[in-house]
């Protein structure tokens, strides 16, 4: 049976009420990295999608997460 080997990060997210309703949200060590949701919930499932895509990115470039 293969094991797969996987990492797991762990990012500090700060959540900001916006002037809509939701809530902006950034993780300052992955700059640029900023998205929002309608609530608290859909604003955390949006940071993990944004944090999953930022570090595959970096991975694609032949770069290391912080």
């Amino acid at each position: 049976m293969k094991r797969l080997k996987q990492k797991i990060y762990q990012y500090t997210a700060i959540f900001e009420r916006n002037e809509r309703g939701g809530y902006t949200v950034t993780v300052p060590v992955l700059p640029g990295l900023v998205t929002e949701g309608r609530d608290l919930i859909d604003a955390r499932d949006m940071a993990e999608d944004a944090i999953r895509c930022y570090i595959e990115g970096l991975k694609k470039a032949g770069e290391k997460a912080p």
